[in-house]
């Protein structure tokens, strides 16, 4: 699964601790979304989308 959480976050200037806080995840799980290391569970996905302003749509997709 692609993923432009990084870039969008990024965008908006905020660190990775912020959007583990915002996301109810660690650190680290947000680093290996980032690098393509780990799919998040829907219930993520939507809480990373939520935190970062944008659908689900538009930082996750299928393809990459």
């Amino acid at each position: 699964m692609a993923n432009r959480v990084k870039e969008r976050r990024k965008e908006l200037g905020k660190t990775q601790d912020w959007l583990a806080e915002k996301a109810g995840v660690s650190r680290q799980t947000i680093f290996d979304i980032e690098n393509d290391k780990y799919n998040p569970r829907a219930k993520i996905a939507l809480k990373i989308s939520g935190a970062l302003g944008r659908l689900c749509e538009e930082l996750f997709s299928t393809e990459p």
